[in-house]
């Protein structure tokens, strides 16, 4: 009985690509590439973060690799449309993706994806890195964590944070503080920072655990106040809010990352030459001043290999947290 394969045009036009850059030599196939415009596919809405980084390395990238670099939007289900995007174009290189390494820590463990975070998606270099931070209404009775800890406590259920989703990095680390702490904060997760932060300032939620660059503003314009951040050194745009380890709660230390992203099956020669060519911008001094600018630091030099097994432990210790408050993907 014969077995009928169906394989749609665009996927069809992917195989070709990479049936023709295989026939190359590598370092042939480095040469040919870019052939044509490269595309970066951005896991965020248009003037966001990820966005606006996509942007400033486009800047760069078009002029060194001689063709032009066009940026992409393609926002919403937490990344999966971009990174559907990516999936189902010419596995050619002139489609990449700019997004989180939360894509594959974070995002499987939280909703039901089509996508094989460890197998579909390949890491070519790390473009920032950064924490999360507490945040609260300029209203909020404490000055400092301590004072809030003291609050919570003598307010027993009364007090809630918001969270940029439910079951991401924003909402566990509540929940570890609520647990070092001896706390019952209760979480109310939101589709994205912009309302959630809305709601802060507004005061309808007192507390927020969110990303350094869409709070950063924020915090700078008086509209919110820090309390702590959780990377494992002072943010340098934030030199006056301290680390959770310092005060106390060395176990809420985490390092998150935006990074530029590809599939596993692009030939090993065009991978490197777009990793060397984004290492090349991260090295100019306009692009570190606004990378630190939106509250964040120029990501280091780490092989894919390296980026791959952090994302690994990432993802342990994420579904460990997500385990142990029973919580169900979406």
């Amino acid at each position: 009985m014969k077995r009928l394969w169906h394989v749609s045009r665009r996927g069809m036009s992917g195989l070709l690509a990479s049936a023709a850059l295989s026939l190359l030599s590598p370092s042939a196939m480095a040469q040919e590439w870019p052939s044509k415009p490269v595309r970066i596919v951005v896991g965020g809405p248009a003037g966001g973060t990820a966005d606006a980084l996509a942007r400033l390395l486009a800047e760069g990238l078009g002029p060194a690799l001689g063709k032009p670099v066009i940026v992409e939007a393609k926002p919403g289900a937490a990344g999966a449309i971009a990174v559907n995007d990516l999936l189902s174009s010419p596995h050619d290189g002139h489609t990449l993706l700019l997004i989180q390494g939360g894509i594959v820590s974070e995002t499987p463990l939280a909703i039901k994806t089509a996508y094989e975070p460890f197998k579909d998606l390949k890491p070519l270099a790390q473009v920032t890195r950064q924490g999360l931070v507490l945040v609260g209404n300029t209203s909020f009775p404490a000055k400092n964590l301590r004072e809030l800890i003291a609050h919570v406590k003598a307010n027993p259920g009364k007090v809630s944070y918001a969270s940029y989703a439910a079951g991401m990095r924003g909402h566990t680390t509540g929940l570890q503080f609520n647990k070092l702490a001896g706390l019952d904060m209760t979480h109310v997760g939101y589709k994205g920072s912009p309302p959630a932060l809305q709601d802060v300032m507004g005061g309808h939620v007192p507390l927020m655990v969110d990303g350094t660059a869409t709070s950063l503003p924020l915090i700078k314009a008086g509209k919110i106040k820090a309390y702590a951040v959780n990377f494992p050194t002072r943010i340098s745009d934030l030199p006056d809010v301290p680390t959770f380890a310092e005060l106390g709660f060395p176990e809420i230390s985490e390092v998150g990352w935006m990074g530029l992203w590809s599939t596993p099956d692009l030939p090993a020669a065009v991978q490197a030459r777009i990793r060397q060519a984004t290492l090349q911008q991260l090295q100019q001094p306009k692009v570190q001043e606004r990378i630190k600018a939106m509250g964040m630091e120029v990501g280091q030099a780490l092989s894919s290999e390296e980026l791959a097994r952090d994302l690994r432990g990432a993802h342990a210790r994420q579904g460990e947290l997500l385990r142990s408050i029973n919580f169900k993907p979406e």
